[in-house]
């Protein structure tokens, strides 16, 4: 998550520049109101990604826990299981 964090702080910062740059360079209003709106569309994008892959990578690790988390789950019943045989087995012989 802090890398996460990390990247969108730097884009959000790059995005800032690059709008203060076209508001101080000396263009006509009309261009520079173009320029402001295409950054913005490229910021919108950009962070559009950034939280479509972050929630893919969650998803993809609690798709990644959830299997391990049944698997260990099946193992303990079975863990369980033999466990009851063999006390069962120990009483049978006393």
């Amino acid at each position: 998550m802090k890398t996460n964090n990390a990247i969108l702080g730097v884009m959000a910062g790059l995005a800032a520049g690059a709008v203060l740059g076209v508001l101080f360079a000396p263009d006509k209003g009309s261009n520079t109101r173009k320029k402001i709106g295409k950054k913005a569309n490229d910021l919108k994008d950009n962070l559009k990604q950034g939280y479509d892959s972050t929630v893919s990578a969650i998803e993809k690790k609690y798709t990644e826990l959830q299997d391990k988390y049944d698997f260990l789950s099946e193992n303990i019943d079975d863990k369980i299981n033999e466990g009851k045989s063999k006390i069962k087995e120990e009483l049978a012989k006393i």
